[in-house]
């Protein structure tokens, strides 16, 4: 399990990694079925705008937050390329940059997660000062819902 973050005077990166037991076909599945982030993504509920959301060109939204108290992430998908990637460019009005998901096979099985974000800071010098306080938050969030999607995705044992 890995991660990093970095930020330049305009953008923010970060990225995190988390083993799942699944196999790449079955992490991806369950990854890009839209209507499920909420099982695993936390305080986010998502869906398909425009498209069938499996393919780029296709359009999601995704709302974060705890009841009307959030923000509406719009997003394009840009690659789509299972079971190993899936990349989207944000267009919404406060998260703007690119995101992707790469799933990785992992020798002896099972596969690595990884959930990058190169975001654009909004609100010059007040949304890095922003970013330096959310940072720490945004990674563990980000780590604990890999950690649920490869909960969710992990082989049912009977």
């Amino acid at each position: 399990m890995t991660s990093t973050s970095t930020s330049t005077s305009t953008s923010a990166r970060v990225s995190v990694a988390v083993d799942a037991p699944a196999r790449p076909e079955r992490v991806f599945a369950v990854l890009t079925d839209w209507p499920r982030h909420h099982e695993w993504m936390a305080l986010t509920r998502a869906h398909v705008t425009a498209g069938d959301g499996r393919g780029a060109g296709s359009r999601l939204a995704a709302f974060t937050g705890i009841g009307p108290l959030g923000f509406l992430d719009t997003m394009e998908i840009t690659l789509w390329d299972p079971p190993a990637a899936v990349a989207v460019r944000h267009t919404g009005r406060l998260v703007r940059g690119t995101g992707a998901f790469r799933v990785l096979p992992r020798a002896g099985g099972g596969s690595t997660i990884v959930w990058e974000e190169e975001l654009d800071l909004p609100f010059g010098p007040a949304g890095r000062l922003g970013w330096a306080l959310l940072r720490p938050a945004t990674v563990a969030l980000l780590r604990f819902s890999l950690r649920r999607l490869a909960a969710l995705s992990a082989p049912v044992r009977g």
